[in-house]
């Protein structure tokens, strides 16, 4: 280090608050527009990437942002539900291959989705360790939802109540894990997957319990009149499904008429999607979206807002230099006795001024390395950051 750094590299650290002052002002004013930047696009990049994956979305008529963010990135977004029978008709109709959805209910945060195997070979999603869903009431866990949660092949995850005030009397389910996925790096990662029906069975739609033939269950019946039992509340209810009370497990109504929260409905050719549009297009309690064009909307907005925000920040930029130049300038001239010292010890106007532009010279470097660092940091975990925020 030349004898001019040394002398501003003892100055700085002799005050060292006000150098760490500066060298953060500079830092911030150098580090947000650009990791602002960086953040919206790494986010756009990988919305855009899911939503074009996904065709065609199917949902209840309603806000089309909220079926999408639910369906696409399990948001907490609670679209309207819709019979299931849409199933049945779209599979009749020969034109796509639907893929029905119901996600609701959460387990410790991580969103709970009930679906069918086809789903997993639609996303193209691999078993890491264990194996797929086999059985009612079994998981399978993405890899960064079975990190979370702490918990793998053998152990079991269990829904959490819609509400603290669970009037329905709706018991949490206990859920064998039987596989881990292996990593996607997408929302899928951070979901834990269940049969259609297991889902229904979280919510109350379905639900096993005792025989109320076998003796056990006597003192739960009120009274019987041929087949038809009536039972009171002392009727033990499972909340796990077991290879013993399976059969038990039971839903009341048909299932057309079970709920769903979306449908993907893959078009088995460029003809058939349109074909599919067209029926849809002025449904009464459906809607048919194309995810991309819905989350153009949303990324629209981020950017216009992102432009007025770096507006506000460039005016901040400027009033922050416009605030260092003063605190250095001011600084030059309280050092005026140093000044003359070195001056007098022989140091040329050359070498003085030398030394205080080192000074400079060293906070912007210091700031500049913060922020590139900053900027790495925001490449890694930015994107992920803006998009808890979005969903």
């Amino acid at each position: 280090m030349s004898g001019v750094f040394y002398l501003a590299w003892q100055y700085l650290r002799w005050h060292r608050w006000k150098a760490s002052i500066l060298v953060a002002a500079v830092t911030l004013v150098l580090y947000l527009p650009l990791g602002l930047q960086l953040v919206v696009e790494q986010t756009a990049r990988d919305m855009n990437a899911r939503a074009d994956a996904t065709p065609l979305l199917l949902g209840g008529r309603g806000s089309p942002l909220e079926l999408v963010l639910n369906a696409l990135y399990f948001s907490d977004q609670q679209p309207p539900v819709f019979d299931y029978g849409v199933v049945d008709e779209l599979r009749n109709s020969a034109l796509v291959d639907p893929i029905p959805l119901y996600s609701r209910y959460h387990s410790q945060q991580i969103p709970i989705v009930g679906t069918t195997l086809d789903y997993f070979a639609f996303r193209n999603l691999q078993i890491a360790q264990g194996r797929q869903l086999a059985m009612l009431g079994e998981a399978v866990l993405g890899i960064s939802a079975a990190q979370s949660l702490g918990v793998g092949v053998g152990d079991y995850v269990v829904s959490s109540p819609e509400s603290v005030f669970d009037i329905a009397g709706v018991y949490p389910l206990r859920m064998p894990v039987v596989g881990v996925l292996a990593a996607s790096y997408s929302p899928d990662d951070g979901a834990i997957f269940v049969d259609l029906k297991t889902a229904w069975i979280i919510e109350g739609i379905g639900h096993g319990h005792q025989e109320l033939t076998s003796p056990a269950a006597a003192g739960a019946v009120l009274k019987s009149e041929g087949d038809r039992i009536v039972a009171n509340a002392s009727l033990v209810q499972y909340n796990e499904i077991t290879a013993d009370n399976i059969d038990s497990f039971h839903f009341h109504g048909k299932n057309a008429d079970l709920p769903l929260t979306a449908i993907l409905p893959v078009p088995r050719s460029d003809k058939a999607r349109v074909l599919i549009q067209g029926r849809y297009q002025a449904h009464d309690s459906l809607q048919l979206l194309q995810p991309r064009a819905v989350i153009k909307q949303l990324l629209d907005t981020v950017f216009a807002v992102q432009r007025y925000v770096l507006v506000a920040m460039g005016l901040v930029a400027v009033a922050t230099t416009a605030v260092v130049l003063l605190v250095f300038l001011l600084s030059w001239r309280a050092r005026r006795p140093e000044q003359d010292t070195l001056h007098r010890l022989g140091g040329s106007k050359a070498a003085i001024l030398s030394l205080m532009l080192a000074e400079v010279v060293m906070v912007l470097a210091t700031a500049a390395v913060l922020a590139a660092l900053l900027v790495a940091l925001t490449e890694l975990f930015g994107g992920p950051l803006l998009k808890a925020v979005l969903l």
